[in-house]
């Protein structure tokens, strides 16, 4: 097994790799040459328990967005460069529409049966998580019969099967990288549902008689502390087996965000994969 982690991401039409401090993006071109785009990081993660949680996370976020932009205009033969200002304004309202949506629309839903039915924390709580996962599954079922989005996801298991390829010792061809699962426990997707699960456990700190806007500021103030115990508790299930069910639900929702790629697809993860790894 490898001693260091590799991270990836699916793109438009592509795969972004990352192995230590340095990325690598492969995104196939309208004539259907592979581009491939490598960088190395000017700041490296953290190694800090509880602490690397939240800036790895946003060092991920950042880069995946600039990632996304650039295989964008790749794939479609658009030269143009997108600014720093467009990437930024790219990555606030992915957080404002992730707040929206997983955040303040469960809270009203859960808020509203409280005023009719009195429910006690704890149920509050499990409600305002049930409703959040429901609302996630959802949103990933319905934008997976998305033509492009579909493909994207082609492209997220290409991505796993090639790290998991790597991750295994085996040779980075295409043959051999189609044997592997197109889910990886330590997909971003285990992420997301164990930070929903968590703040499940988090939020029963916050008394149920506060006000609407009250609650959902506690929400939002204590989304460092619940993004760094899901970044811990993924790390436990990828490296000890007895925590794996920390990322069994994950694995399950991938069924849906990933599908099985194509050699074409799986051809751009490899690339991907070996530039970031030279």
């Amino acid at each position: 097994m490898v001693k260091h982690y590799v991270g990836g991401q699916a793109l438009v039409e592509g795969v972004m790799i990352k192995y230590k401090n340095r990325i690598a993006i492969a995104v196939r071109q309208p004539n259907g040459k592979i581009n491939v785009k490598k960088e190395k990081l000017k700041y490296k993660d953290s190694n800090i328990p509880f602490i690397r949680g939240i800036i790895n996370l946003f060092i991920i976020l950042y880069i995946g967005v600039k990632s996304l932009n650039y295989s964008a205009n790749v794939s479609t033969g658009n030269k143009e460069k997108v600014s720093t200002l467009g990437i930024i304004f790219s990555f606030v309202f992915a957080i404002v529409f992730a707040i929206v949506l997983f955040k303040l629309l469960p809270l009203g839903l859960v808020y509203i049966l409280d005023k009719n039915f009195g429910l006690n924390n704890i149920v509050f709580n499990i409600l305002d998580g049930v409703f959040k996962v429901l609302l996630f599954v959802l949103y990933v079922y319905a934008i997976s019969f998305m033509k492009d989005v579909y493909r994207v996801f082609q492209y997220h298991g290409a991505e796993h099967k090639a790290v998991a390829c790597h991750e295994h010792s085996n040779k980075l061809n295409i043959k051999d990288v189609q044997k592997f699962s197109k889910e990886h426990i330590r997909c971003g997707t285990s992420f997301i549902f164990l930070v929903l699960f968590i703040s499940i456990i988090v939020y029963t700190v916050i008394p149920k008689d506060y006000g609407f806007w009250l609650k959902f500021s506690l929400r939002i103030l204590l989304l460092p502390i619940i993004a760094s115990l899901s970044y811990e508790s993924l790390r436990l299930g990828a490296k000890y087996k007895a925590f794996s069910f920390f990322s069994y639900p994950g694995l399950w929702i991938q069924k849906i965000t990933t599908k099985e790629p194509d050699e074409k697809q799986v051809e751009v993860a490899i690339k991907a994969l070996k530039a970031a790894l030279e």
